[in-house]
């Protein structure tokens, strides 16, 4: 059983900066990949980027790559959504997400298969606005 516990969301300016936490917890969470997802009223849950907790290997979706960067933090359990050069359309809750390593326990197979929107746990969400 992994929990994840996200903060940081708010509003924020057109161009600004936000960073989210997802505090993980569980006897397993180094088993897992980690990830960030987003969902916009009125659309579905998007896949925005996923890490190993090693951060050797990550994964972008194309809207936010360039601008947004996941990072971890081994010894604090957490992980990091670091958002800049935010947009109106960047406005969503946002929400943690773990995926098993499984065999043959590649963390790119894992990101990949979390890209796919097939994740084993969800956090609850934290809310970004982004106003124009």
């Amino acid at each position: 059983q992994v929990q994840l516990v996200e903060s940081g969301g708010g509003l924020v300016q057109a161009g600004g900066s936000l960073r989210l936490s997802c505090a993980a917890s569980g006897r397993t969470v180094s088993r897992y990949v980690m990830g960030w997802f987003r969902q916009a009223p009125g659309k579905e849950r998007e896949f925005s980027a996923a890490s190993s907790w090693s951060g050797g290997s990550t994964n972008y979706a194309d809207s936010v790559k360039g601008r947004f960067t996941i990072s971890t933090d081994n010894a604090k359990i957490t992980v990091y959504l670091q958002m800049n050069s935010l947009k109106p359309e960047d406005t969503a809750v946002y929400y943690c997400a773990a995926a098993e390593l499984r065999w043959p326990y590649s963390a790119t197979q894992a990101i990949n298969r979390m890209n796919a929107g097939l994740v084993d746990y969800w956090g609850q969400g934290t809310q970004v606005t982004v106003s124009s």
